[in-house]
């Protein structure tokens, strides 16, 4: 992403427009729905443009116009978008929902009557959600809308007053166990991976009528987590976090510590009868002419069992390989006498008492990491290679969050909703002013690392973690005090200059100076997603999926929850929002597929 992108924001002064005093939300928001659905009903497409805020309009959908992840900028994106669309998808059955509509008012110029909307579709159930802004006409014109698929028309899912109602005396453990063990036949599903996002989709896929099997290489479910390095905690707040169907307890601490998270979702499995085979690997998987899976899984007995299913999910992760991250190549590594780790090798720092430590990177794991070992009493030294946005977590998420995600936002499937309405390059002029906001909160912390010489950046265009999450999933840390540390010079700082190389005891510096170390740590990132393809489907494979994670010219993450470029192959990702709520996107289109009611893919050309 190196396009200079538009910031622009439908403030009063732009659009030479006020609100009046007293804004009528629900009168506003259901004359607006009316002419939008009628004008859909009679496909009068310049009738439904006319609605929106000419070129600086956004229409963002998942799924249930384009059965795809699309964003359309402009009314004549969005003209032909719809003309293309609306004759295959038929919407209708319009109706507001007036206790979600309201007026809001996220700074003094900016102002728009927010609604949300029920729909249907020849298949399936939709829900909407627009932000009408005033113009100098007197009109309400939208500045934004989403719509998404919420359910396949005939197939609910099996929840609430659709859950099994029958009593059992006797059966449950005979059957549970003939059902985790697919004695007699193969899932429609298998997933690689046990993690959040494996979990996730194997929920959805349960009460969605689908077999699915998780292979997990880990003793454990939550073992990804569990055996991670000590110190490792969400910086997440709890409310963005829960998992479909069974949320965290009121109890529950707001910012997870792994070694808890890692019990959760073995409890989370165990109760929501998921199946899995831990300590099993996939070994390998082949596509046949007719486009099923033909998957070999190495048992936790050493016997191979070889699966045919229709469907296929890498639920690995953020990170190329099987064995976690790759060292960087510097010259004189060799030659090192001290010991090289990854920050998915570090467990806890009492390994290293009395050794001098340097942490490569400045990110959420090198922070972490650092932290753990300055509260352990061991001397750590940070190297910083680029500049780091930095936030912390008490003023950024009251900031950015505060309506969507907290103990008195609205539920968390309507925050979830609301999120994914503003489209990720719309809220460009959004995120500017929110990190203006957040970093005159953390001023202090930010001026005393910038005294020690920590290097601080805005992010991307000046969106802070945001589009630096969505185009590389890093260059970022949410602070939960390890920034204060440096700035204190408790965690050593060295960035100075780039290293030049490594010799017997320690690193070289290209202008000169050198750092002592027992223990160098590589916090550098993960590598490609895809590698994880790589190693189980092979380089033919591998070569005809489209990329995974990055922004693409609409702003859609690329290869996730969506068509990866094979049949029947998916890639779910993401951290336990993100997974929660896509989860729910890829169970609707396999289901969708399996049920034979998939339309046909609406999708960006390259």
């Amino acid at each position: 992403m190196t396009e200079e992108l538009s910031n622009y924001l439908p403030t009063s002064n732009v659009l030479q427009a006020k609100p009046p005093k007293d804004v009528d939300a629900i009168r506003i928001a259901a004359a607006w729905l009316d002419a939008f659905a009628s004008s859909i009903a009679t496909l009068d497409i310049p009738g439904i443009t006319d609605l929106f805020l000419s070129e600086e309009s956004w229409w963002r959908d998942i799924l249930v116009l384009t059965w795809d992840f699309r964003t359309f900028k402009g009314s004549t994106k969005i003209g032909q978008f719809l003309s293309d669309r609306l004759p295959l998808t038929s919407p209708t059955n319009f109706e507001l929902r007036p206790e979600l509509t309201n007026f809001q008012q996220p700074f003094p110029d900016l102002a728009w009557v927010q609604l949300m909307f029920d729909f249907e579709t020849d298949v399936g159930l939709g829900f909407g959600i627009a932000r009408l802004v005033p113009t100098s006409s007197g009109e309400w014109k939208a500045h934004v809308v989403f719509t998404n698929l919420e359910e396949l028309k005939g197939h609910p899912e099996k929840t609430g007053p659709l859950r099994n109602f029958s009593p059992d005396h006797g059966q449950w453990e005979t059957s549970r166990l003939a059902e985790k063990d697919f004695r007699n036949g193969d899932p429609t599903v298998l997933i690689v991976g046990g993690g959040h996002s494996g979990l996730d989709i194997a929920a959805r896929l349960k009460v969605a009528g689908i077999s699915a099997l998780i292979i997990e290489k880990n003793e454990k479910i939550g073992d990804n987590w569990g055996n991670r390095y000590e110190a490792l905690c969400l910086h997440d707040p709890v409310w963005y976090d829960h998992l479909p169907y069974f949320p965290f307890p009121p109890t529950w601490p707001v910012y997870t510590p792994a070694k808890k998270l890692a019990g959760w979702l073995q409890n989370y499995a165990e109760a929501l009868e998921l199946n899995v085979w831990t300590s099993s690997q996939v070994m390998k998987a082949t596509q046949d002419d007719a486009g099923k899976w033909h998957v070999t899984v190495r048992k936790a007995d050493g016997q191979d069992r070889v699966f045919v299913v229709n469907h296929l999910i890498f639920a690995t992760g953020i990170g190329g390989g099987p064995n976690g991250g790759n060292l960087p190549k510097y010259p004189g590594m060799d030659k090192f006498e001290g010991k090289f780790l990854h920050s998915l090798q570090h467990r806890k720092a009492a390994d290293h008492a009395g050794k001098k430590v340097v942490v490569i990177g400045s990110c959420t794991s090198a922070h972490d990491i650092s932290e753990d070992y300055y509260r352990h009493g061991v001397d750590i030294t940070m190297f910083q290679r680029s500049s780091t946005y930095i936030m912390t977590v008490q003023n950024g998420w009251k900031v950015l969050f505060g309506g969507l995600y907290s103990e008195t936002a609205p539920p968390t499937h309507i925050g979830d909703r609301l999120n994914a309405s503003f489209p990720h390059y719309m809220s460009i002029g959004l995120g500017q002013r929110q990190v203006k906001a957040i970093a005159e909160l953390d001023k202090d912390l930010l001026e005393g690392l910038h005294k020690v010489g920590f290097r601080t950046s805005t992010g991307v265009q000046g969106t802070g973690f945001a589009l630096l999450a969505w185009s590389r999933a890093g260059g970022y840390y949410l602070d939960t005090g390890a920034s204060q540390l440096i700035a204190d010079g408790k965690i050593k700082l060295k960035n100075d200059s780039q290293i030049s190389h490594f010799t017997e005891t320690g690193i070289k510096f290209e202008n000169g100076s050198e750092l002592p170390a027992d223990v160098v740590i590589f916090a550098t990132g993960l590598g490609d997603s895809r590698d994880h393809i790589r190693s189980i489907c092979g380089e033919d494979i591998l070569n005809r999926c489209k990329p995974v994670w990055g922004l693409d010219a609409e702003g859609e993450l690329n290869g996730c929850w969506r068509d990866l470029g094979l049949k029947g192959l998916w890639y779910m990702i993401g951290n336990l929002a993100l997974a929660r709520f896509h989860s729910k996107h890829v169970a609707l289109q396999i289901k969708a597929l399996e049920e034979g009611v998939f339309g046909t893919r609406y999708s960006a050309t390259a």
